[in-house]
């Protein structure tokens, strides 16, 4: 029998790690997946798939990677369930990671993010300038015209 998964998309939000009693690391996140076809809108959606990874692994995750970061994981499907606090079974499905690779660099990450977050501050702001914090140094020289009429 085959219960691989091959999983590439965005962290939602910074991974959680957290110690088991006996201080076994485990790490939860979720993955935006994009899917390979546009609604009837043209727009993509995404597939929002919960996933967990243990040990070293789990610390190595949390310690690399963050919201927004492009990831790739391997791994099995795994479905649980038990009795919540109000009497209710619970059945959750979930991505076990054996592994992971991060697809792209730090600084590629956090650029995107810093662009991202620019993006929103001019969104927001209906009077901005969309030339405010920019500048160009340019003498009279390079000008391609000059003098008046």
């Amino acid at each position: 029998m085959i219960n691989n998964v091959v999983l590439v998309g965005r962290l939602t939000k910074d991974p959680d790690l957290r110690y088991t009693a006996n201080g076994t690391g485990v790490a939860t996140f979720t993955l935006a997946v994009n899917r390979n076809f546009t609604n009837q809108d043209g727009n993509r959606e995404a597939d929002f798939i919960n996933c967990v990874i243990w040990r070293k692994s789990a610390e190595t995750l949390a310690n690399y990677a963050r919201k927004g970061t492009l990831l790739g994981v391997t791994g099995r499907i795994q479905t649980r369930n038990y009795e919540n606090q109000q009497g209710q079974r619970v059945y959750v499905t979930e991505v076990v990671a054996e592994g992971f690779q991060l697809l792209e660099s730090r600084n590629t990450n956090e650029q995107r993010q810093n662009d991202d977050t620019r993006q929103k501050t001019n969104d927001n702001s209906s009077d901005s300038d969309p030339f405010s914090g920019s500048s160009i140094d340019i003498s009279d020289d390079d000008l391609p015209f000059q003098g008046g009429c």
